[in-house]
């Protein structure tokens, strides 16, 4: 399950950028996964978490 801790996100946009079939930014400047990507094992949310300069990305 791919999951953002939005509260420590500071909106950089790593995520949307390398994974943008997953993370989207939200209307708050935040990242968020997209409606009914919760559960995908697309291999670009590895490359997602390894961006995040704050980690709060984990599946």
């Amino acid at each position: 399950m791919v999951k953002i801790n939005r509260q420590g996100c500071i909106g950089c946009g790593n995520c949307p950028s390398v994974c943008p079939e997953v993370f989207e930014m939200a209307d708050d400047g935040k990242a968020s996964v997209k409606k009914g990507q919760a559960k995908s094992a697309n291999p670009c949310v590895d490359k997602a978490i390894e961006e995040c300069p704050v980690n709060v990305i984990s599946k």
